[in-house]
């Protein structure tokens, strides 16, 4: 191989493979060879590469020229990586040979498995209350015709299982305007001590009813940051009703807003909302997915008491709009406490 040939496989940015028409590896550049192995120079690629779809590929494109794609699978310990290979002849000093270029797509894979599991899981929260309501339809039409009891319990757990819809069906809206609006910046400066008296003022009915003491915590001194006075107010009410619904009988739920001068988090002055319990505390094991869509930590639980599985997840999107941070610390039998960071300026 020529000096010409070899530094254009450096130049490559993409891990990088040159074969031979004697299907030998001419030349590899860095990122190549941290992908297959420092010592493959030299080797018949099929040594190197193994994975059938690759080799019937290069084997192709090394017969008749045409180009061809293949994808590549490995693992680095942590997770599973998959690249797409393009695989192009080329004409050598030495010859015709090929140029097989790898592009990680684990990135794209993520997104597309997240969207059907997206699915599914919609599919699966709607499908339960559905089944239910048919299920109580036909049996309102049939053996509890004439059972008047009958009918008014079956009617009042439709109405609950049409509600959970609804509830449903309102979070997911939410979900896709604030990804819809998560690129855009707020501007507006608004007082998140007042968001956080009115949420407050709004939620102590439940609170009351549920058994949880309600407390508030905010500077004397007028703080404004640039926000989105409904989506804050959003973030807020979701928060307190996790902590309403699962703290408990008896336990005390604390809203504290602190300015901070410099937050380390948004590299400036910032605000910190802090939505505290004293209820039995999350596993830690929990505390990564807790945002994530439709994760719950007690499933039967949380669809008992309403919940969709969404809220943390409208929570997380908001707060990216908002160009802050969200921390989650948790002991078991302790509490929880979630904490909203926001910039100031």
């Amino acid at each position: 191989m020529t000096e010409a040939e070899a530094g254009f496989v450096e130049a490559i940015p993409l891990p990088a493979v040159m074969i031979r028409r004697d299907e030998r590896i001419e030349a590899a550049n860095g990122p190549a060879l941290d992908l297959l192995g420092q010592a493959i120079r030299g080797r018949h690629f099929i040594t190197a590469l193994r994975q059938p779809g690759l080799l019937d590929a290069i084997e192709t494109c090394l017969r008749d020229g045409s180009p061809r794609a293949a994808d590549y699978l490995t693992n680095d310990g942590r997770q599973d990586t998959t690249y797409r290979v393009t695989v192009r002849a080329v004409t050598l000093e030495s010859g015709r040979g090929v140029l097989v270029c790898f592009e990680d797509v684990t990135p794209m894979e993520q997104i597309g498995q997240m969207r059907r599991d997206f699915v599914a899981n919609v599919s699966h929260e709607l499908r339960t209350p559905l089944t239910a309501l048919i299920g109580f339809i036909e049996t309102l039409k049939g053996p509890a015709r004439d059972d008047p009891v009958g009918q008014a319990r079956f009617l009042s757990i439709m109405e609950s299982e049409a509600a959970r819809m609804n509830r449903l069906i309102g979070d997911l809206l939410s979900l896709s305007r604030v990804e819809a609006d998560e690129r855009v910046r707020p501007t507006t400066r608004i007082d998140p001590a007042e968001i956080a008296r009115s949420t407050l003022h709004g939620l102590r009915p439940i609170a009351e009813e549920a058994g949880v003491k309600l407390d508030l915590s905010v500077p004397a001194t007028p703080v404004t940051i640039p926000g989105d006075e409904d989506q804050l107010r959003q973030v807020l009410t979701n928060l307190l009703e996790n902590a309403i619904k699962y703290s408990g009988r008896g336990a005390t739920v604390t809203v504290a807003l602190n300015a901070v001068e410099y937050e380390p988090r948004v590299r400036g002055r910032g605000v910190r909302l802090t939505v505290s319990d004293t209820g039995p505390g999350i596993d830690q094991i929990h505390l990564p997915r807790l945002t994530e869509r439709f994760y719950r930590v007690d499933s039967h639980r949380s669809r008992e008491m309403g919940g969709t599985g969404l809220g943390l997840a409208i929570v997380k999107h908001i707060v990216n709009r908002h160009r802050g941070r969200l921390r989650v610390d948790s002991e078991l039998g302790k509490g929880t406490t979630f904490t909203v960071i926001l910039p100031a300026t």
